[in-house]
């Protein structure tokens, strides 16, 4: 059904995989992208072609890219961003238990296929397509692309919900998970960061005001640049931070600096950069991503070269949320995880990933898991909205 970088036609339509998503047109991918329910600066062909080139998602580093695409009449009308991958490193749904009880069973989990945007939880569009029926094409596409590289499973993480039916018809296993985003109060939207303080419990506000004036009194201010006023100074200052936030936990930075320079030059607009200064220095940033026609922002990474009590919370979340406030936009995102995300006015939200497996006995085994892991999620987020921040929530 496809020929790499070449194509083969199924009645109408043309079904190509490219190797580099460079392959692809730009202004056709980007059109695409535009008519879906949920697009984000993420699925952007800048974004993703800026990983391949910057040698951030590559195959030397274990993300072998199957780009699908399909043409109606040398139009694109459906395009997902796919990997063969040899690892499950960088994607933030955990298959981990699920690779070991394959290498214990002595069968072969790696390579999979996956279906996402490298080392970026942010839920959205995925299956991006103009109509159902090229959405399912696009589907059987990716199943038969599996087939033919001989992957152990397909996963396709942080979907849309739009795209829920064209998996359902599918039968491919879902799995539930949580996220913690804010979002203005469209009955009453809070005009500053005082207003939004004053609808937060007590000891919730008091515990957000002091941990800002312990940054306020150790002398640290923080300036907003946006766009093209990010200096190439300061994305090399960012740059470093975040090297360091990787060193500290003892691990491997995931994107490159020429990645980053890549998003300077090529998406400038899509970008929000925080820095704290104390006595005149830079000390630390923060990056937030920003999709202007949605009014959404996605807090993506910070760094600091010396350490502050509660800089972090001041750098993450309280800078971007009084940023979004004052410039009207509507959600921000803070990432994967973190229940203390709560106590900062970010609510739980569900997500999702949908996942095949090609072994019928381990199908199952991981449907009855993801069953039993679904309750226990469904109980652990009505727990957690049980304990709002809000005051005078029903």
């Amino acid at each position: 059904m496809w020929d790499q970088m070449q194509g083969k036609r199924v009645s109408s339509d043309v079904i190509r995989v490219f190797d580099d998503p460079r392959g692809i047109e730009c202004s056709a991918w980007n059109a695409l992208l535009a008519q879906q329910s949920r697009p984000t600066p993420f699925m952007r062909w800048e974004y993703l072609s800026a990983l391949h080139a910057s040698g951030s998602a590559v195959p030397s580093a274990g993300w072998h890219p199957r780009f699908v695409t399909v043409e109606r009449e040398g139009e694109l009308v459906a395009a997902a961003p796919a990997y063969l991958k040899t690892h499950s490193y960088g994607e933030y749904v955990f298959d981990w238990a699920w690779a070991d009880a394959y290498e214990r069973h002595g069968l072969r989990y790696y390579p999979k296929l996956l279906v996402a945007v490298p080392f970026t939880p942010v839920p959205g569009s995925r299956l991006m397509a103009t109509d159902e029926p090229a959405r399912r094409l696009l589907l059987n596409a990716i199943a038969q692309l599996a087939e033919q590289e001989q992957a152990s499973s397909i996963h396709l993480l942080f979907h849309a919900e739009a795209e829920t039916p064209a998996i359902a018809a599918q039968q491919w296993l879902v799995r539930q998970g949580v996220q913690f985003h804010w979002t203005q109060d469209e009955a009453a939207p809070w005009p500053d960061f005082e207003a939004f303080l004053a609808s937060l419990q007590r000891e919730k506000r008091k515990k957000i005001l002091q941990e800002r004036r312990k940054v306020a009194d150790a002398g640290a201010v923080f300036t907003a640049y946006e766009g093209a006023a990010i200096t190439s100074e300061q994305w090399q200052f960012f740059h470093h931070c975040y090297t360091l936030t990787y060193r500290a936990h003892h691990s491997t930075p995931y994107l490159t600096a020429e990645f980053f320079d890549a998003m300077a030059s090529t998406m400038p607009e899509n970008w929000l950069m925080f820095v704290a200064r104390r006595e005149g220095r830079p000390i630390g940033a923060s990056l937030v991503a920003l999709a202007p026609d949605q009014g959404e922002a996605y807090g993506r990474y910070w760094g600091c070269t010396e350490y502050l009590p509660c800089l972090h919370f001041e750098a993450c979340y309280y800078q971007p949320l009084q940023w979004c406030i004052a410039n009207g936009y509507r959600r921000f995102e803070g990432g994967a995880q973190g229940e203390h995300k709560m106590a900062r006015g970010l609510l739980p939200v569900g997500t999702k990933s949908a996942h095949w497996l090609a072994h019928p006995e381990f199908s199952r085994a991981v449907q009855d898991f993801l069953e039993r892991e679904g309750q226990g999620m469904a109980s652990y987020v009505d727990e957690l909205r049980e304990h709002s921040p809000f005051k005078n929530v029903a």
